[in-house]
């Protein structure tokens, strides 16, 4: 299975809700609403961007700074954005002459959001995989 790992950056946290709940999700009988995709999408917040300063004791003396924009990590699962967008030619024995054309198709929303970091993988990853 391929997997993408994408970083985004929100205006607010109801924004990023916004788009998080857009993504596929179904409804039991009690009108509770669950995830139908199996992307992995972890909240970040609002990251520390300079750390605080503290005494010995723990006291703060310095608070730490926070970004102005709500961060969000996913993890998509590439079979489920994926998009043929021209079919495959086969010969009349049904092996393949050309190979279908297919595109990465994000969601509605969250390409204009996509950040890049200058290096590693910020300040999380997903285990076994590299932010790219």
């Amino acid at each position: 299975m391929k997997y993408i790992f994408k970083k985004y950056e929100f205006e607010s946290q109801d924004l990023a809700e916004t788009r998080i709940a857009a993504l596929p999700h179904t409804e039991d009988e009690e009108g509770n609403k669950h995830p139908s995709h199996s992307h992995t999408v972890v909240k970040l917040g609002n990251v520390v961007v300079e750390q605080g300063t503290y005494d010995e004791e723990g006291n703060e003396l310095t608070a730490p700074v926070l970004a102005d924009k709500y961060s969000v990590d996913v993890l998509w699962k590439a079979s489920e954005i994926t998009e043929e967008t021209e079919a495959a030619v086969l010969d009349e024995e049904g092996n393949v002459i050309t190979p279908a054309v297919t595109e990465i198709d994000y969601p509605y929303g969250w390409s204009s959001k996509e950040i890049e970091i200058e290096e590693g993988n910020g300040v999380h990853t997903f285990a076994g995989h590299n932010f790219s």
